[in-house]
This record gives structure tokens, sequence and C-alpha cells, in this order.
């Protein structure tokens, strides 16, 4: 396979892309420019197989993962369960009470929670919750401003609790637990998971991974037979299931996206995984997502021919 099915649709703010085809990998690509680590500047970076990347809220998708694996073993709560009696510690809480599991792993909490503000001030509720005394407290308190189950949210509040949920079952910390029956299992021996000032791991966007090592949580997907069942309609023919987002191509698909157009793909139908990684942070969701978009686009219909 020639580079012409990439050329035409690569942007200078790709940093990677990894694609898989039938458990091999069939092409990657790497950039060079700006980048970030959260809000730590790191400079002008020449990227390749082995560089690190924020994979910002992909790292909600991997989560998600970890959770049906811990729920496969019987160590959490399963998604029909109250939410609450998972948090014994907050009886003070009102009104919880109808909260479930699934509604964390599906963000339709119906909780106030708004991250439309730059991931820079805490005008935005993820950095809110970063700075909060207790995480899972200031996310637990939040008004409830939808019944839940009404309204889809995007919230790295739910993530956080998906994790907690996790690591109560597991009794290892989320990083631990991720690097014992996900990481090393794929082969995956070089990563770095961030943790905030009270020593939490983020688990909404803290993770940061090499592209080919992305690109090896997509097949394990395939590899296992993941299937995802849509929960909740974002928007036409795109929905969201257990920390993942679906939708058609023609061919349906399984997807992690993150800030500054970081995206994982999973397409069942053309054993296909893809990988982008990018620097596009904190621009609008559109003008971030597009150029990730559009590489995506031009490699499934070369695989599709």
């Amino acid at each position: 396979m020639t580079h012409d099915w990439t050329s035409d649709a690569w942007h200078p703010a790709l940093h990677g892309l990894v694609v898989r085809r039938g458990g091999e990998i069939i092409h990657e690509r790497y950039g060079e420019g700006e980048d970030f680590h959260l809000d730590q500047a790191l400079g002008n970076v020449t990227f390749g197989p082995e560089t690190l990347h924020d994979i910002r809220s992909v790292t909600k998708s991997v989560v998600g993962l970890l959770y049906g694996k811990a729920l496969g073993d019987g160590q959490v709560a399963a998604p029909e369960e109250p939410l609450m009696a998972q948090f014994p510690e907050y009886p003070e809480l009102p009104g919880r009470a109808e909260l479930t599991v699934e509604h964390a792993l599906t963000m339709t909490m119906g909780l106030l929670w708004d991250e439309s503000a730059p991931y820079t001030s805490t005008a935005n509720s993820e950095i809110a919750m970063e700075f909060a005394p207790d995480r899972f407290r200031f996310i637990l308190e939040q008004p409830q401003v939808e019944p839940p189950g009404r309204t889809w949210t995007y919230s790295s509040g739910a993530s956080a609790l998906v994790a907690r949920l996790i690591e109560k079952g597991t009794g290892l910390r989320l990083d631990d637990y991720a690097r014992k029956v996900l990481f090393e299992p794929l082969g995956i021996d070089r990563f770095e998971w961030s943790a905030g000032a009270d020593g939490v791991v983020r688990a909404a966007s803290g993770l940061r991974l090499t592209p080919r090592d992305l690109a090896k949580i997509g097949q394990y997907v395939l590899d296992q037979g993941i299937t995802m069942e849509p929960h909740f309609k974002i928007a036409d023919e795109f929905w969201y299931a257990h920390q993942w987002y679906l939708g058609p191509t023609p061919q349906p698909w399984m997807g992690g996206f993150g800030n500054g157009g970081q995206r994982l793909y999973v397409v069942p139908s053309l054993d296909l995984v893809v990988a982008v990684t990018a620097g596009l942070y904190n621009l609008p969701i559109e003008e971030q997502g597009a150029p990730s978009g559009k590489v995506v686009e031009a490699i499934l219909a070369a695989m599709a021919r």
C-alpha cells in the first residue's frame, strides 16, 4: 500500500498515525510540532514510534475497558446497582437515590457539569474538580438539574467515579490495575498516567502512550471480541456507550476521542484499528477533530475498496 491515501489528507497539526489491519501495523506516519503534557508546554517535538503523547480523553475509553475487565472478574458493582451505595463515605449528600453506576458509565447522571470553558480555567468543571479538596465529593454534590438517564452531558467527573469504583473493587490504584490486567499483557511497558495534587490518578485525561501502544488498545478490543451497546443517542447516528462513542462510517465503529484531535477508531467489519495523535488542543470541537477525521476518512475509504 502506498502513502497516497494519507498524503492528501495529512495535516501539519497531526503528530502520529498508526493503522493496524489483521493484527499487524500496515502504515504509520509521524510529524513535528508544538506539544503539551496537559498544561505543560513541551516545545517543538519531533515525533516517532517511541514518543509518548497525551491521549487526553481517550483515557476515558481505557477506563471503560478496565471497568469491563473488573466487572467480568466480579470486582466492581454492576451497572444497575445504586451509585451512592458505592460511596458510603458521603452519607450526607441527599437526593441521589436514583443514580446508578450505569448513569456514570454513560454520562447521564443529570448533575450540573460544564466542560465548555478551556481546560486551563476553573470555569471548566474538570479543572474545578482537579482543584477541589475532594474530587469525588465535588462531583457528587453538584446540583441535580435533570432526572438521571434523560440527558447526555459530557462529564470527566463521571469517568472519575467509574475509575474510583475500579480502585475500590480491585484494591489497586488505577494505573497499577491497568498495568497488571491490560498494559503488561499487551506488551505496553512504557506509559505515564498523571495524578492530581491529591495523588488521585487523572482518570479522565491523564494517560500518555505511544501511538503504537494506543493502537494496541484498539487491537485488544478486536481480539477480545468486545462489543458495545449504544446506550444514549447524542446525535443522528452517533451514540455513547460505556465511555466509548459509536457511529457509522458506513462501517460501524467504536471510538475514543480526546482534546486536541486524539482519536482511536476500531472498525470490526474491516478488522481495522486507527490511532491518531495531534496538537490542536483547546480549539472548538469541530476544529480539533477535523484533521484527524479527514485522515481517518481517507483510510476507511481506502480499506473499503
